[in-house]
């Protein structure tokens, strides 16, 4: 048995920090990088990239909406034609750093609002996983597990990774818990530890209404900018490897 931690990363810009990335990276296997619209900007996903390769870390591109102020959680009125060209800008923008530091992309996940639209919405998750095809088939599709962003992008004939989260709630109906709601996150870590080892280990999670929902967990995601975040990323990957799973990237 087998798993991916990721963390999304490289989310500061100019003067702006976020996040401890240098200390969550030695402890993942799968970083999700900043493109520049939602957070991050040339500096720092070169900063990260470097940072990555130097860690031996596998590195994906994370791209948003453009919404700095929103962090890109904020939903956007988009036709697919314009998400596709905001996802290939944003794919472009890293496979060019990649390229300088000679290391490869190996994956892509779509960010906040965008990563839920798609979820939702057969439209979205098709121009989004279109896109990631045309700029480059090799390419893995990490979608949250059970959804449009899994199914269309298997449709397209990109390789996929169910993804699944450790500090969030999740609906009846398998989608994630709206952030605009105060149940939204799980604060304790070991009750996220529990809800990790249970999606990994018997392929399922339990709703905030306390149903029982299947689904399948390639890589899971844990926040690299909580307060405890370093705490919880260490102990989620000590009780993972306590459980005879072996955490390795995608």
């Amino acid at each position: 048995m087998k798993i991916d931690l990721n963390c999304d990363l490289g989310e500061a810009f100019g003067n702006y920090t976020f996040g401890g990335d240098q200390h969550i990276l030695p402890l993942i296997t799968s970083a999700n990088i900043a493109c520049g619209y939602h957070a991050g900007d040339e500096d720092v996903m070169n900063e990260t990239v470097q940072l990555a390769k130097k860690n031996n870390i596998s590195i994906g591109a994370h791209p948003g909406l453009p919404d700095l102020k929103g962090f890109g959680r904020r939903k956007m009125d988009l036709t697919p034609n314009e998400i596709y060209n905001l996802v290939i800008y944003q794919l472009g923008a890293l496979s060019g750093f990649c390229k300088i530091n000679h290391v490869k992309m190996m994956h892509v996940k779509p960010h906040g609002a965008l990563y839920q639209m798609g979820a939702r919405n057969k439209e979205i998750a098709h121009a989004i996983a279109q896109a990631v095809f045309d700029f480059d088939s090799n390419l893995i599709f990490v979608g949250l597990a059970n959804t449009l962003l899994i199914s269309e992008a298997e449709l397209v004939g990109l390789k996929v990774a169910s993804e699944v989260f450790a500090d969030r709630r999740y609906e009846d109906d398998g989608q994630l818990v709206s952030r605009k709601k105060t149940d939204a996150t799980i604060t304790n870590t070991d009750e996220a530890i529990q809800q990790a080892l249970k999606m990994v280990l018997e392929n399922k999670v339990v709703s905030k209404n306390g149903q029982i929902i299947d689904l399948k967990a390639d890589t899971i995601c844990v926040h690299g900018d909580g307060k405890h975040a370093l705490e919880f990323v260490t102990q989620i990957r000590n009780e993972l490897m306590k459980e005879g799973i072996d955490i390795q990237s995608l």
